[in-house]
């Protein structure tokens, strides 16, 4: 019953991947040859995601920085004295999020 199931599923994969179908996917691909692989400064900077600022995290972002940091003892230290963000920072690099 499995190899039926199998033969019928590479069947129609072939199907799919022989038929005119295919075709229709060309004009799609004139499109982003016309349209170039660039685009301007002020348009990709809308589109990037830009990296937050250390005070624009939310309280369940620092708390989850907190139990990361709570996890090592000279983490917690650093985090007591000068805040969670620096003793993040320098026990486990840039701040994921």
């Amino acid at each position: 019953m499995k190899t039926l199931a199998i033969l019928v599923l590479c069947s129609l994969a072939v199907i799919c991947l022989t038929s005119d179908a295919s075709a229709g996917s060309q004009p799609a691909s004139d499109n982003l040859a016309q349209e170039g692989l660039f685009v301007e400064r002020e348009q990709a900077s809308t589109v990037v995601r830009q990296k937050r600022a250390a005070g624009d995290l939310s309280l369940t972002q620092l708390e989850s920085l907190r139990e990361v940091c709570e996890a090592n003892l000279a983490c917690e230290d650093m985090m007591d004295t000068q805040g969670i963000i620096a003793a993040y920072t320098a026990y486990y690099g840039p701040i994921p999020y």
